[in-house]
C-alpha cells in the first residue's frame, strides 16, 4: 500500500523527471535566413539621423534578425529623383520621401512634398490622411500604378526661404536661384524665382560658390541640422507650405513576402518615428526662431503676402482640372482650410 507521503514523492519524481526529458531532448530549430532590405531616403546624413535612421534602427533592433535593412542616405545608390523607378524596379526595397521630388507617376505625386499653401502645421497632415480620406487615396493611386505600395505619410516641417539676401517683399523673390522642390518650384515661377534642381548634398556648396542664392526647401531646423544656416543669412518667416507631405513606400513583392508580424513591426516603427518628427521640428522651429543665432529673421506684411495666397489658389485650379484625383485631393485641402479658418487660432496665424 503506498500512504499519500510516496504517492507524492513519485508523482514529483515523474513530473520533474518528465520535465528534464523534455529539456534535454534535441531542441528542433528551423533554420531561417534573414530578409534584407536596402532602404534610401530623401534626406542627407545629418538630416536622415533623425527623419528616417530611428525608425529603421527600431526596426533592426526589434526583428531579432528576422529583418535587416541598409540605410542609404540621399542619393547613395540612385539620384532621388530616381527613387521610384528604382524601387518598382526593385533595385532599393523601400524608400522614405516625398512621391513629387522622388518623381513618382502616380496621379497625386503633385501633392507630396510641399503643394502651395496647402498646410499651415505639422499636424495638419496626418489630420488630413487620417481624418480627410488623403490615406485612401494614396493608397489606390498606387495600387494603380503597381510595383510600389505606399505605407503611411507623415507632416514635417514647413517651407520657408533661407536666402544669401534678406527678402522683405515679395519683388525680392525676383531673380533668386533657389534650391527647392519641383511643384514648389513651378509655383513659385510667377514671382521671377529660378528653380534649380541639384543633389541634396550639393546645395549647401552651390550657395558658397553662387549657383545658388539659397533655398526654398525646409524650415529653420533643418537649415540649422544640415548646416544650411551656415552658409546663408536670412530667413523668411513667410512660407508657401506649413508642412512636407512625405511618404513611405515599399517594393509591392517584397512588402507581399514579408510576413504579417513584420509588416506589423515596420509599421509600428514608422508611426513611431511620425510622432517623434512631431515634436522634433515642432520644437525647433521654436527655439531657432526664438534663439538661433546663425539667421536674420525677416518677414513680409500679410496683406502683401496675400498676393502669393491668392496665386496659390489659382494654381489649385489648375492641378484639379488635371485628373478626377487631383480634383478630390484639392477638394479635401479646400474643405480641410475651410474648417481650420473658421476655427481661428491656434488653427490659423493671428
Amino acid at each position: 500500500m503506498t500512504n499519500r507521503r510516496q504517492f507524492l514523492t513519485r508523482a514529483g519524481a515523474v513530473t520533474i523527471g518528465a520535465g528534464a526529458a523534455t529539456l534535454s531532448a534535441p531542441a528542433i530549430v528551423k533554420a531561417q535566413t534573414a530578409i534584407k532590405w536596402r532602404f534610401q531616403t530623401y534626406a542627407g546624413a545629418a538630416l536622415g539621423e533623425h527623419v528616417t535612421k530611428p525608425i529603421v534602427d527600431a526596426i533592426n533592433a526589434s526583428a531579432k534578425g528576422e529583418l535587416e535593412i541598409e540605410l542609404y542616405f540621399a542619393d547613395q545608390i540612385v539620384p532621388t529623383g530616381e527613387l521610384f523607378r528604382a524601387l518598382q524596379a526593385g533595385t532599393i526595397d523601400a524608400v522614405h520621401s516625398d512621391d513629387d521630388s522622388m518623381a513618382s507617376p502616380a496621379d497625386v505625386a503633385t501633392f507630396g512634398g510641399y503643394f502651395p499653401l496647402a498646410t499651415k502645421s505639422i499636424l495638419d497632415v496626418p489630420v488630413l490622411f487620417r481624418q480627410y480620406g488623403l490615406a485612401d487615396i494614396w493608397r489606390s493611386s498606387y495600387e494603380k500604378v503597381g510595383g510600389v505600395v505606399w505605407l503611411s505619410s507623415s507632416g514635417q516641417d514647413p517651407c520657408h526661404f533661407n536666402t544669401k539676401k534678406p527678402i522683405t517683399s515679395v519683388k525680392d523673390l525676383e531673380g533668386l536661384r533657389l534650391y527647392t522642390f519641383p511643384t514648389a518650384g513651378r509655383f513659385l515661377t510667377q514671382f521671377g524665382v529660378v528653380p534649380v534642381t541639384i543633389p541634396y548634398e550639393d546645395a549647401q556648396v552651390a550657395v558658397q560658390t553662387g549657383e545658388l542664392d539659397g533655398m526654398a526647401w525646409s524650415g529653420i531646423t533643418e537649415d540649422y541640422t544640415v548646416g544650411w544656416a551656415d552658409v546663408t543669412d536670412h530667413f523668411l518667416t513667410n512660407n508657401i507650405s506649413g508642412a512636407w507631405i512625405g511618404s513611405f513606400f515599399v517594393n509591392e513583392k517584397k512588402w507581399a513576402e514579408l510576413p504579417d508580424h513584420l509588416k506589423k513591426l515596420v509599421m509600428a516603427a514608422i508611426e513611431a518615428g511620425n510622432n517623434y518628427r512631431d515634436q522634433w521640428y515642432w520644437g525647433g522651429e521654436a527655439k531657432l526662431r526664438a534663439e538661433g543665432t546663425k539667421l536674420k529673421l525677416t518677414s513680409v506684411p500679410v496683406e502683401e503676402w496675400k498676393v502669393v495666397e491668392d496665386a496659390a489658389k489659382v494654381f489649385w485650379k489648375e492641378i484639379a482640372e488635371q485628373s478626377e484625383t487631383a480634383a478630390k485631393v484639392v477638394k479635401i485641402f479646400e474643405d480641410y482650410n475651410g474648417v481650420i479658418n473658421k476655427a481661428g487660432p491656434p488653427y490659423v496665424n493671428g
